[in-house]
């Protein structure tokens, strides 16, 4: 079965708890999210909570051969998005429908115990993709010889350094291929020995993937793995289409660093 995205009207708000109390906070946050009208963050969902609206009517389709990069500032929502398309966000109303196999390579340490050893780690993520004892076994050697941590996957994770779960994490993340990969720019960071090994490793699990999506604002990536963009500002698509045409808007739209 060949590997496709749907989403269709996708909304997604996060709700402020304590919000719905009497008190300066909420007076505050109202005042703001009525000067801000409809173009604003702010809202009030049907039980009266007051809420950050995270995605505000988000639509596109992806077939297999795509690679589709997105962009926008701080806070515009592209992790949020990567999220939703991973299951881990749950619409407040819209439909996100994906065929095939999925990896979401989105932090370092998801889906990791700390108390487990970095080896019963990697079978676990095994059996939660579904391997039998034979795959499990080829994924920790792949891992291990990856990562080069040696006698510290038989210890707890909670004795890693950041660095370490790094490198086990983006181990066990890429060892496993799927249809459809997700990836948040926590991948595109670390230390210039690690990311040279790191880097030839990502083009290999991208270019085996029927469709990527990618958040990064990483231009020379962009330009190098992606074959759309889409421009997410305040968690609305300002834009969709070609690399070049999307980001020369989008970088053109971008205020210029500030002095010093």
């Amino acid at each position: 079965m060949a590997a496709r995205i749907e989403v269709r009207g996708l909304d997604l708000a996060f709700p402020l708890y304590h919000g719905h109390a009497r008190s300066l906070k909420k007076r505050m946050i109202a005042s703001v999210a009525g000067r801000m009208g409809a173009n604003g963050r702010m809202g009030e969902d049907s039980r009266h909570r007051v809420v950050v609206q995270a995605l505000r009517d988000v639509n596109f389709s992806l077939t297999s051969g795509e690679r589709l990069g997105l962009v926008g500032g701080n806070g515009a929502g592209k992790t949020t998005l990567l999220r939703s398309l991973a299951g881990i966000y749950e619409p407040v109303a819209g439909q996100v429908r994906i065929e095939g196999t999925i990896n979401a390579l989105l932090d370092a340490s998801l889906g990791m115990h700390p108390e487990l050893t970095g080896r019963e780690n990697i079978r676990l993520r095994g059996l939660m993709q579904g391997l039998g004892g034979a795959a499990i076994a080829r994924l920790e050697e792949d891992v291990r010889e990856f990562t080069e941590l040696g006698d510290f996957l038989e210890l707890p994770l909670r004795t890693y350094s950041y660095g370490m779960m790094v490198r086990l994490g983006f181990g066990m993340a890429t060892a496993i291929r799927p249809q459809v990969l997700l990836m948040d720019e926590w991948l595109l960071a670390g230390d210039a020995s690690f990311m040279e090994k790191a880097l030839a490793r990502i083009g290999d699990l991208v270019r085996s993937a029927e469709i990527l999506v990618l958040s990064t604002h990483a231009v020379e990536i962009v330009r190098a793995w992606c074959t759309r963009l889409i421009w997410l500002d305040q968690g609305r698509v300002r834009a969709d289409g070609g690399v070049g045409e999307v980001l020369d808007a989008y970088l053109g739209h971008k205020p210029p660093p500030a002095p010093g």
